[in-house]
């Protein structure tokens, strides 16, 4: 059990700011690193965030440092009547991420982010999930706690003046 993969992480928050405010954070992929615990850098190739950009994250667990190159597969963004969502796949565990951004009646945001496993988890990233980076259980528990921290410094950084 404690290998088992979870397809589905997710958790989301409100944050009192409009949701073409938070589309701008959650695209900001070079800003990332101040928001997410796991990134020290993202580079984005040519610069432009949009549909089918490519980038690479340098990612981090203490002293420990690897490199992931991902895709954005979804951008659509918010607007006043319908929900936004920004998504990348990361091709070294096949991983999906996502934020959706849903406009709510007050003028804010609810913000979902997810980290989902379509097609399972890649053996490469699961033997170094086991050998490297703790085990499953461990990372998949680390993964959760960054996904909560990144929201609430979204939101942080969303409802300052």
């Amino acid at each position: 059990m404690a290998d088992t993969i979870e397809k589905l992480l997710e958790d989301s928050i409100e944050i009192d700011a409009p949701a073409e405010k938070v589309w701008a954070l959650v695209t900001d992929i070079p800003a990332m690193s101040k928001r997410s615990p796991q990134v020290v850098k993202s580079t984005v190739k040519g610069g432009v965030v949009k549909q089918g950009a490519k980038f690479r994250n340098l990612n981090k667990q203490g002293i420990k440092r690897w490199p992931t190159n991902g895709k954005v597969v979804r951008f659509q963004a918010p607007t006043d009547s319908s929900v936004g969502e920004f998504a990348f796949r990361i091709s070294e565990n096949w991983t999906v991420w996502s934020f959706e951004l849903q406009p709510t009646a007050s003028g804010g945001t609810r913000l979902t982010e997810r980290r989902e496993a379509p097609d399972g988890v890649s053996k490469v990233s699961q033997v170094l999930t086991k050998l490297i980076l703790g085990g499953q259980a461990p990372f998949t528990a680390e993964l959760r706690a960054g996904i909560r921290q990144t929201l609430e410094k979204i939101k942080a950084e969303a409802e300052a003046a």
